[in-house]
C-alpha cells in the first residue's frame, strides 16, 4: 500500500477516536462555551469582562480543533487488512526488530498519524523517523535511521498484521 500526497493513514480504532473527539467537541463542548458566554453576558459590560473574554479564547481554540479534526478526517484512510501485505510494515502492523549494535530486541505498533501514537506504549506513528523507516520494510531488511541521539541500523525480525487489534 503506498502512501499518497498528503493522505493520513489511519487504523479504524484511531479514526473512530477522532470522529468522538468531533462528535464532543461539536455537541458538548460548543455547548459548554455558549452557556459561558451567555452567562458572562449577563453580567454587563463586554469590553472589561474577563470571563466574557475567555469563554471567547476557549471557543476559538475549540472552533480551531474541530476544523483541524475535520480536515484530518477529510485526509484520512483507513488500513484494512485486505490493503496490506501482512509481511510487510504497515499500519496495523507489530514489528520486532533488533539494534544491529547493541543487539537489544524490541517492539513496536505501527499506527497512523500522529493523534495514534503513543510512544509510551510502543505505539508510533508510520510519519515518525523510526516508522517511516520501518513502513513497507520486511523480515529481514535492515534500515538505518537518524536520530537525535545519533544512527542506528536495526534489522527486522518479525512483522505481525495487528490491524484492528491496536487499542
Amino acid at each position: 500500500m503506498s502512501v499518497h500526497g498528503d493522505e493520513i493513514l489511519l487504523s479504524p480504532r484511531g479514526k473512530e477516536k477522532l470522529r468522538e473527539e468531533l462528535e464532543h467537541l461539536k455537541n458538548v463542548r460548543r455547548r459548554e462555551i455558549a452557556e459561558k458566554i451567555r452567562i458572562a453576558r449577563g453580567h454587563g459590560d463586554l469590553s472589561e469582562n474577563a470571563e466574557y473574554d475567555e469563554a471567547k479564547k476557549e471557543q476559538a481554540v475549540v472552533e480551531g480543533r474541530i476544523a483541524q479534526v475535520e480536515a484530518y478526517l477529510r485526509r484520512a484512510r483507513v488500513v484494512h487488512r485486505e490493503d496490506v501485505e501482512e509481511d510487510r510494515v504497515n499500519v496495523g502492523s507489530r514489528v520486532a526488530i533488533t539494534d544491529l549494535e547493541d543487539k537489544s530486541e524490541f517492539w513496536y505498533m505501527i499506527v497512523g498519524g500522529a493523534k495514534e501514537s503513543d510512544p509510551s506504549r510502543n505505539m508510533i506513528s508510520y510519519r515518525s523517523p523510526v516508522g517511516a523507516a520501518l513502513y513497507g520494510k520486511s523480515v529481514g531488511d535492515t534500515v538505518k535511521i537518524r536520530l537525535p541521539a545519533g544512527a542506528v541500523q536495526y534489522r527486522i525480525d518479525a512483522v505481525e498484521w495487528l490491524g484492528e487489534a491496536i487499542e
